[in-house]
């Protein structure tokens, strides 16, 4: 196994990783082969593309390169913010979370929403966790029922 030379933490839309800024040049910085990292992710996260209908919801990915310019990609979560967006047909949150509501999640959306990001969260509970993506909602400008 070749030495470790770098890990990078990155967020990228589910099946439309592309090589145009900001990850294509900070791939090939790292000396990653820019096609086959794309080719990859995009065949991994190609499910949950077809499960969130068009909308951009970003993928946690792990990338470990090694010195010999191979790289190890691990795909993880999608981020919370992003399923809370799929869930109200939203493009963007609000710009004044407490004054303008742009949407309503459902106890059903968040227990959806949960069982997704069940292995991230911090809680003990599912009511711990749903309350964990209710604040982060919140926090968007979107009402939410517990």
């Amino acid at each position: 196994m070749a030495k470790v030379q770098t890990v990078l933490y990155l967020e990228v839309p589910a099946g439309k990783a592309q090589p145009t800024p900001p990850l294509g040049p900070m791939l090939w910085a790292h000396g990653v082969n820019i096609g086959q990292f794309i080719k990859e992710f995009n065949d991994k996260t190609m499910d949950y593309m077809k499960k969130f209908q068009g909308v951009d919801v970003k993928i946690k990915a792990k990338l470990t390169i090694y010195v010999d310019r191979t790289f190890q990609l691990e795909i993880g979560t999608p981020i919370t913010s992003g399923l809370i967006k799929w869930k109200i047909h939203q493009q963007t949150g609000s710009g004044e979370p407490n004054k303008k509501k742009i949407g309503k999640l459902t106890k059903a959306d968040l227990e959806e929403i949960y069982e997704i990001k069940k292995d991230d969260l911090n809680a003990h509970t599912p009511e711990q966790g749903m309350k964990i993506i209710a604040g982060c909602a919140r926090n968007m400008g979107v009402e939410c029922e517990l």
